[in-house]
């Protein structure tokens, strides 16, 4: 992508930031990002140094400025690299969608992208640079990739000797829910690096210290975390005054950051999960699918916190977010996710029991891709037992132990109260 079609995407995306900020948040939010609070009370941690900074377009103060715009305006402050991760610097690509920058700008410092040749970052992208900053907003899922950007980053870190200063962000599902199994790392992947289970319950700043304290990295720089103020364990990202800035293309509101960790697995099957659409992980269907059959057969499960609705829907390409959807422009039958209680809501349970239901009412007609299913998942479990109703039913049951037992291990990495 050209630099200029990037600046009016920067220009759009800034006016959009600063049109929520307006429309949704006081002078002052209730929450104080890690960002801010660097900018007001350690910005001396940043002072006459080289600084390289990790980001996307999520990484804004409450006006919406990019951060990059704010540290280069500071005094004794050199921003020297950005380094932009999957979806690019402006958000601007659709997942999975290497993103390469081969021209310079003199609104920006150099930009190199860590979703494209490398991921990691090289030491020839780190020469001179004497602090390595990470300001990304993530939704608190295992296979969001940017949490595996901040692992690779830390260990080049380390690797060239840089120490790295975390800016702390909310958890949007709460410092409080963990679902899901704990990652086999037989099947760890760019989207699964950590055995963590699939929603996982910290700030990026909180997982950082247990990546670096579990050794989940081959080298451990030296780290602080920029704390954020005003938050607690049980705030959902819309109870914090902050604006929500999509995270991702797939990922427009709140909503659907809470049930996609369970509708992701989708993702694995010729079922569309939504894609397409301006619901995705929310509307789930097929050609092949009665939706009436499918909405009844999980209704009739009684889960928590959710009902499910028939609907028909037709997926299109959408530039940057869907540029080859499943099922395009085919008219697909399925259900629609609703929440009725996000507090009880269990989005791994719901995902589990929604594809053993098309598994067991389609079986000559669901395709599966077992190992992107496993990667998903973390382990081959899943895909053993889809076909058995008691196995799935006894899977449930084993994952919330681990999760369980996980949230207690992670205790000792928390920066904020209950």
């Amino acid at each position: 992508m050209r630099w200029n079609e990037l600046r009016s995407l920067a220009t759009i995306i800034g006016g959009i930031l600063i049109l929520f900020s307006a429309q949704q948040c006081a002078p002052s939010s209730k929450v104080q990002t890690g960002l801010e609070n660097l900018i007001v009370n350690y910005n001396h941690k940043i002072a006459f140094k080289r600084i390289g900074i990790v980001t996307n377009h999520t990484g804004v103060n409450i006006k919406g400025t990019q951060i990059w715009k704010l540290l280069k305006d500071l005094p004794n402050v050199d921003v020297a690299a950005v380094f932009s991760p999957e979806h690019g610097l402006f958000g601007e690509a659709a997942a999975g969608e290497k993103v390469t920058y081969s021209e310079s700008d003199e609104e920006l410092p150099p930009l190199y992208s860590l979703y494209g040749p490398t991921r990691k970052p090289t030491k020839e992208m780190l020469d001179g640079i004497d602090l390595l900053l990470y300001d990304i907003q993530d939704i608190g899922a295992r296979f969001y990739t940017y949490i595996s950007t901040m692992g690779l980053i830390m260990e080049a870190a380390a690797e060239s000797g840089i120490p790295c200063l975390i800016l702390d962000r909310p958890n949007p599902l709460t410092g409080k829910l963990f679902t899901g199994p704990i990652l086999d790392l037989e099947v760890s992947s760019f989207v699964g690096l950590y055995p963590i289970p699939s929603v996982y319950g910290l700030t990026p700043g909180e997982l950082a210290l247990m990546i670096a304290d579990q050794s989940w990295i081959e080298a451990v720089p030296s780290i602080e975390v920029v704390p954020l103020t005003g938050w607690s364990r049980d705030m959902w990202y819309d109870e914090t005054g902050l604006p929500w800035v999509p995270p991702s293309p797939n990922i427009p509101n709140l909503e659907t950051a809470i049930v996609y960790p369970g509708t992701v697995l989708i993702e694995a099957t010729n079922v569309s999960e939504g894609r397409g659409t301006d619901h995705p992980f929310r509307w789930i269907g097929a050609p092949w699918i009665d939706s009436n059959e499918l909405s009844d057969a999980m209704n009739i499960k009684g889960l928590p916190g959710v009902t499910f609705s028939p609907i028909e829907f037709t997926p299109h390409s959408i530039p940057g977010a869907a540029p080859d959807p499943k099922n395009n422009t085919q008219t697909c039958n399925g259900v629609e996710i609703i929440l009725t209680n996000r507090n009880i809501f269990s989005p791994v349970t719901v995902g589990i029991q929604l594809l053993h239901s098309i598994a067991l009412l389609y079986p000559q007609k669901l395709e599966i891709k077992e190992a992107g299913l496993n990667r998903l998942f973390g382990s081959d479990r899943l895909s053993k037992s889809l076909g058995n109703s008691d196995a799935v039913n006894q899977l449930v049951v084993e994952i919330k132990k681990e999760s369980d037992h996980f949230r207690e291990s992670a205790k000792q990495y928390h920066l904020y109260k209950n």
